[in-house]
C-alpha cells in the first residue's frame, strides 16, 4: 500500500507572501456619511441669583449642623460641667 511522497507539514500549511508594496491599493469601497458637525453649547459663565442664594444657604446649614454636632458632643463629653446630665 503506497500512499504517495511524503510532504513536510510546514510546506502544506504556509501562506502565501502579502505584496504591502503595491503602487496603489485599492480604495475602500464602504461610502460613509461625513461626520456630524459639534454645535458648541453655550456656557453660562455667571450663575442665576437663585443659584448665588442656594449655594449661601447651603453653606450656611453645613456650619451651623458642624457647629451643633461640635457642642453636643463637648457637652456631653465635657467632666466638669455637664450640659446634658446622664442621670
Amino acid at each position: 500500500m503506497y500512499a504517495g511522497p511524503v510532504i513536510k507539514q510546514s510546506k502544506i500549511l504556509r501562506k502565501q507572501p502579502v505584496a504591502l508594496q503595491q503602487p496603489h491599493a485599492r480604495p475602500s469601497r464602504i461610502r460613509r456619511d461625513p461626520p456630524a458637525r459639534v454645535t458648541e453649547k453655550k456656557v453660562n459663565a455667571y450663575p442665576s441669583e437663585r443659584e448665588v442664594w442656594m449655594v449661601a444657604l447651603g453653606v450656611v446649614l453645613f456650619a451651623l449642623a458642624i457647629t451643633v454636632v461640635t457642642i453636643a458632643v463637648s457637652g456631653v463629653t465635657s467632666p466638669t460641667g455637664r450640659i446634658f446630665p446622664l442621670n
